[in-house]
């Protein structure tokens, strides 16, 4: 008996080794596809499956097992990677067949359909999903994507503010109030998913496929347009409508704005109505993640849930005899928990959380004990069966993470769980102690910025929403009056997080590290948390330092670097130095929660560990200014250097000093070996009335060897006045002077790399422009497929007749030159490209 004991006790060993090596490999097959820059054919991914089905076959064909056969753990992970590789290529390319025609871009079609979510509404408009029925071009049919991503703009803003002729276009209609479920026949525009790609940037291609969406545009609501029809409600998307009637009842309701969105946030998932400025704390404080529906607010809901679930169930004899109580309260509460995540949006935080406890459920209700690793690596390769592109995702990595952190520090699993009111608050402490720091070298690696105060502000912040702000805002939904109550909590902590984000060390920020040095470094901290003896824990500390003192690679001295950012339209260039660095131009401002400092500069700026030491605005349009406010509130210490009014509201946020040409007094100063001079405008421009694009700053870089030239929107009379003004440096007024022997004379205008002017427009880049700067290479910054028809093919002409190299950001991404290897240029769409990238044509 002891021994069949044994063999059988053997064997399950032995499955489960083959099960442990199964999981990742799956993880690990999903991870491979994922890096793919393009998709094979469909019988590819078919032959892999195959391949799996073979391999585990010859893995299951032995009833025996044998010690050493270490081959079949090999064959059980080829099995399950080759598996998930199939599985997750066969979906993308099902997927991908569903993607909007090219030929149909720009084009005006006419579409029936239903709104398939609640809308959003902001001062630039309404957005919402629509489930496509039909569509029309010129009275033919078309096929478009199931589903769209729709703007709807009100007067003001959008792309009705242009006509094809250049004349404004009278304003539209007011906008209905749109409701989920309703059927509407309306004109769009559409064009393929596309988003900006930068350095350490968001992926909104991928989240944009993620989601199922496979076009954005917008509605077609001018004077010459179809007007859209309302076709009556439908059954569709119950869940939707009903989602926003809560919204709209708390929005009513709450006086408040920002605590009626922090609220809805709860109730309904809403992010969007939590304001910028409240996010902006929850950020700096480590709490951002419960002001959502996140996978913490689910799985209490479901511990809540089972927990009241069991205690009814209890108060029958007759149910408990029908069905064990502790199995009906793990049931109930991963279904009400399904139930609060399906109502709240479905988001995949909730998704990825219902899939990790129905995992967790069902082996318990089968009366599986499998040790923890295996439960980990089990729910995960659930997670990403169900969503492959999850594991590109930072919550997925900080969710798992966490949850692996918490198994393998758990005290519980060493003796006794602690006791009592002190001994369950000591244990709540310790995990929030353990997660905050585990997943330190994690959040930097991730966001670039850790937050010291996470700890106190999580301490306090955890129990607060759960079981206090989360309670009262969605019973709210049956009692209104205790929304009241629920606007006073969140007010209460918003009291305590502001104070906590204010502290001069609330947060730290680091250069993004290298991949091996982000690995160490989570490493490290997993290891400084786990319950070993300090002996072995302080050998997390050397590992952890290669994260917190990375730098970011800059320019040799004598050299200089230009990053010229994927904003859309508009102008943002990075100038780095050996030792500084400056900010030409800002980007544009998307929204009033929205600008290109906030989503693409700041982040880049604090994944390369810079601290800009000059922000130079060229003018005051809104396409290079609108980003200077997030750009400035990050960087306190820089100089403002613009051509703005002494009136203009940015000189309230930082004092300007007013650009002018070096040859008038002006800036001309150098950095690092490095020549900055200031062309124009002329002293002259500033005391008559001009438009903004001829007040543009003409920044002049160079080293003596190498010359940039950033030019704003100067237009061809401002041209033709750079040309009458250009002469050759004279030796004695060169910031260079001590280098005069080794620096050939050149004229100023004369450069290797020109920021196209006015993004491409055809009121610049004369030909006598061109002639005279001579570039190599040209740098357009201007949105895909612009309304303004930038960059535009007259002008383009003239840069390929004379040979002239032109990148542009929509094709490009993220341009990066440096002086030092002048003739190559790093564009971050082919760098970072993936199958679900848009190819521009």
């Amino acid at each position: 008996m002891r021994s069949m004991w044994h063999l059988e006790g053997y064997a399950g060993t032995a499955r489960a080794g083959w099960a442990f090596a199964a999981l990742p490999g799956f993880i690990a097959g999903t991870a491979l596809q994922l890096q793919q820059p393009a998709l094979r054919e469909a019988l590819v991914y078919g032959c892999f499956v195959a391949l799996a089905l073979v391999l585990y076959l010859i893995v299951a064909t032995k009833n025996i097992v044998f010690r050493g056969h270490v081959w079949r753990w090999c064959l059980a992970f080829g099995a399950a990677a080759a598996l998930a590789f199939g599985l997750c290529g066969l979906r993308a390319t099902a997927f991908e067949h569903n993607a909007l025609t090219p030929a149909l871009e720009g084009r005006d079609i006419a579409v029936v359909g239903v709104v398939a979510a609640m809308p959003q509404r902001s001062e630039a408009g309404l957005r919402f999903r629509f489930a496509v029925e039909s569509a029309t071009l010129d009275g033919a049919a078309v096929a478009l994507p199931p589903q769209i991503d729709l703007s709807w703009y009100s007067s003001g803003h959008g792309l009705f503010a242009a006509s094809a002729g250049g004349a404004a276009r009278p304003p539209p209609a007011p906008l209905p109030l749109l409701r989920a479920g309703e059927r509407w026949r309306m004109t769009v525009r559409l064009k393929a998913p596309h988003g900006n790609s930068n350095p350490h940037g968001f992926d909104y291609e991928l989240w944009l496929w993620e989601q199922g969406l496979q076009a954005t545009g917008y509605v077609r609501a001018g004077p010459k347009d179809a007007v859209p029809r309302w076709l009556g409600d439908t059954w569709r998307h119950p869940v939707e409508r009903a989602r926003q009637h809560v919204r709209d009842a708390i929005q009513a309701y709450v006086a408040e704005r920002p605590l009626a969105g922090v609220i809805a946030a709860l109730v309904v998932g809403d992010q969007n109505a939590i304001e910028r400025p409240d996010w902006d704390i929850f950020r700096a404080t480590g709490v951002a993640h419960l002001m959502s529906i996140s996978g913490l607010h689910i799985t209490m809901f479901a511990w809540l849930a089972a927990a009241l679930v069991g205690w009814a169930w209890r108060r029958s004899a007759r149910l408990c005899l029908f069905y064990p109580a502790p199995s009906a309260a793990l049931l109930g509460g991963v279904l009400l928990a399904t139930a609060y995540a399906v109502f709240s949006g479905w988001g995949v935080p909730s998704q990825r959380t219902i899939w990790m406890l129905a995992t967790v459920g069902l082996l318990r209700l089968s009366g599986r004990r499998w040790p923890w690793p295996q439960v980990w690596l089990l729910a995960c390769a659930v997670v990403l069966a169900v969503d492959p592109w999850a594991l590109l995702q930072a919550g997925f990595w900080l969710s798992f993470v966490a949850v692996g952190v918490l198994f393998a520090a758990d005290p519980g699993s060493a003796g006794a769980r602690p006791s009592g009111l002190r001994g369950r608050l000591s244990a709540m402490a310790r995990e929030q102690w353990v997660v905050t720091l585990a997943l330190a070298p994690l959040t930097l690696l991730l966001f670039g910025q850790v937050s010291v105060v996470g700890f106190l502000a999580n301490a306090v912040a955890i129990p607060w929403v759960t079981l206090v702000v989360t309670p009262l805002s969605m019973l709210g939904v049956l009692l209104a009056p205790l929304w009241d109550l629920a606007a006073w909590a969140v007010a209460v902590l918003g009291h305590y997080l502001q104070w906590l984000a204010h502290l001069p060390f609330a947060t730290v920020s680091i250069a993004a590290p290298a991949v091996w040095a982000a690995a160490a470094g989570v490493l490290g901290g997993v290891l400084l948390t786990l319950r070993l003896p300090w002996s072995l824990r302080v050998l997390g500390l050397p590992l952890v330092l290669p994260v917190l003192l990375w730098q970011s690679p800059r320019p040799a001295p004598g050299q200089f670097e230009l990053l010229a950012a994927d904003i859309g339209q508009g102008n943002a260039v990075i100038v780095r130095t050996a030792a500084h660095t400056l900010v030409y131009d800002t980007g544009p401002r998307f929204s009033q929660d929205s600008d290109a400092g906030q989503r693409v500069l700041v982040p880049l700026l604090r994944a390369l560990g810079e601290r800009v030491d000059t922000v130079l605005l060229s003018h005051r349009d809104s396409d290079h200014i609108g980003g200077a406010p997030a750009v400035l509130a990050m960087q306190p210490r820089a100089n403002l250097l613009s051509s703005i009014e002494a009136d203009h509201e940015l000189q309230a946020l930082r004092p300007a000093t007013r650009c002018m040409a070096a040859q008038d007094g002006g800036q001309r100063w150098a950095w690092d070996g490095v020549a900055f001079e200031v062309l124009r405008p002329r002293a002259a421009d500033y005391a008559v009335p001009n438009k903004a694009n001829a007040m543009s700053c003409v920044l002049r870089i160079s080293n003596g060897v190498r010359t940039a030239l950033l030019v704003g929107d100067i237009e061809q009379p401002q041209e033709a006045r750079l040309i009458a003004d250009a002469a050759p440096l004279r030796a004695e007024d060169s910031v260079l002077s001590p280098l005069r022997t080794q620096i050939p004379v050149v004229s100023p205008l004369r450069a290797d790399v020109l920021l196209v002017p006015h993004h491409g427009s055809k009121t610049s880049s004369s030909a006598a422009f061109l002639d005279a700067v001579q570039p190599r290479l040209a740098l357009v910054q201007a949105g895909y497929r612009s309304p303004y028809g930038h960059p535009a093919a007259l002008v383009l002409a003239r840069y390929q007749e004379r040979g002239i190299r032109v990148l542009d950001s929509a094709h490009c991404g993220a341009a990066v030159w440096t002086s030092a290897q002048p003739d190559e240029v790093s564009c971050q769409r082919a760098l970072a490209l993936r199958y679900w990238h848009h190819r521009v044509p």
